[in-house]
C-alpha cells in the first residue's frame, strides 16, 4: 500500500556523492545518511502485507553507529523500511521542515503485527534473540493471546552467535524447518541489523523479517517497558535510565550528539561518513539453503 501513486525522488541532503535513496511509492524522508519511510503503522503493515521486507527502527543509538560503522551503515541501506522509533528524531526531522506522519518503534511494531495476524494461519513467526529461555517464554505469550500458534519457533542464541558460522548455520537451519514466514530478531544495534542483512536470502521462505531489540524480554515480561504516558511524552529513554543507569546512562549521553549532526544537515554541512557502504557481503556456502 502506498501513500502517493507516483514515486517522489528525494533530493541529497549535504554531501552525499554516492549514496542515493532509492525512490518508492511513498516519500522518503533524507535522514543524515540514511533516510525514514513516511508511513503509518497501518500503511507499514499492509505494505508488509503485500510485499514483506525488512523493516528497521531508527532511534538516536543507530545515528550514532550509522556515523562510526560502514557494516551497520550496509546493513541499513538494504532496509526495505527505516520507520522512526525516537520522539527526538521525530521532533529533529520536523525541526527539518520533513517530519513523517507517524513515530513506530519496533517495541509497537512487533505486537501490532501479532495482533493483525492472530487468526491468520498463512502468518508464522520465528524468535530470535534474547536470553536463554527468554523467546520461549514471549512465545507462550504471543500464542496465548492468538489462541493458536502463531509463533512456531523461538530461539534465545549464545553471545558468540553472530561470529560462530556453526551456530548460524544451525539457527537458519531451524528457523526454515519451523516454516516461519517472519523473523523477528532481539539482538540489539548493531548486531542485528548487520546480521539480518547478511542473512536475510538465506532464508527464502520469510517474507517479513524485523529487527526488534529488546521487544522480545518485554512480551515475556523479562524486562518491564515505560507506562504508557511516558511513552506518550517521548520521555521511554528517561524510564530506561532510571531503571538501569549503568547501561543506559552513557549510551544517551553518547548519542546526543544526533542533534549536532542534524543541524549540520539543516546547514547542509554534514557529510556522509560512509557514502560508497554496499549490503553485506553473502554468507558463507554452508550457511546457505
Amino acid at each position: 500500500m502506498s501513500t502517493s501513486s507516483e514515486p517522489q525522488a528525494v533530493a541529497p541532503l549535504g554531501a552525499r556523492p554516492h549514496f542515493e535513496i532509492a525512490p518508492r511509492a511513498w516519500r522518503r524522508v533524507p535522514l543524515l545518511n540514511v533516510w525514514a519511510d513516511d508511513l503509518t503503522m497501518a500503511q507499514l503493515l499492509d505494505r508488509l502485507d503485500a510485499d514483506g521486507g525488512m523493516v528497521f527502527t531508527i532511534n538516536p543509538d543507530h545515528l550514532y553507529h550509522l556515523q562510526t560503522n560502514a557494516a551497520f551503515t550496509a546493513a541499513y541501506r538494504d532496509a526495505d523500511i527505516i520507520t522512526v522509533d525516537s520522539h527526538y528524531v521525530d521532533l529533529a526531522l520536523r525541526w527539518q521542515g520533513q517530519g513523517v506522519a507517524e513515530k513506530i518503534t519496533g517495541s509497537d511494531l512487533m505486537p501490532a503485527y501479532c495482533r493483525r495476524h492472530a487468526a491468520n494461519p498463512a502468518v508464522r513467526i520465528f524468535l530470535l534473540g534474547a536470553a536463554p529461555g527468554v523467546a520461549e517464554r514471549a512465545r507462550q505469550a504471543l500464542n496465548a493471546m492468538a489462541g493458536r500458534e502463531l509463533v512456531v519457533g523461538a530461539h534465545g542464541p549464545s553471545m558468540r552467535f553472530v561470529d560462530d558460522e556453526a551456530e548460524i548455520a544451525s539457527v537458519l537451519a531451524m528457523v526454515r524447518a519451523s516454516g516461519a514466514t517472519a523473523l523477528m530478531l532481539g539482538l540489539g544495534a548493531p548486531k542485528q541489523e548487520i546480521w539480518l542483512a547478511r542473512y536475510r536470502h538465506a532464508l527464502p521462505g520469510v517474507r517479513v523479517l524485523m529487527g526488534v531489540g529488546a521487544t522480545i524480554d518485554y512480551e515475556a515480561g523479562e524486562v518491564k517497558r515505560a507506562p504508557v504516558w511516558m511513552r506518550r511524552l517521548g520521555l521511554e529513554w528517561a524510564y530506561r535510565v532510571l531503571s538501569e543507569p549503568r547501561r543506559y546512562g552513557m549510551r544517551y549521553l553518547r548519542n546526543a550528539r544526533f542533534l549536532w549532526w542534524m543541524a549540520q544537515a539543516r546547514a547542509g554541512q554534514y557529510k556522509d561518513p560512509f557514502p560508497q557502504a554496499v549490503p553485506a557481503p553473502r554468507p558463507p556456502v554452508g550457511a546457505r539453503p
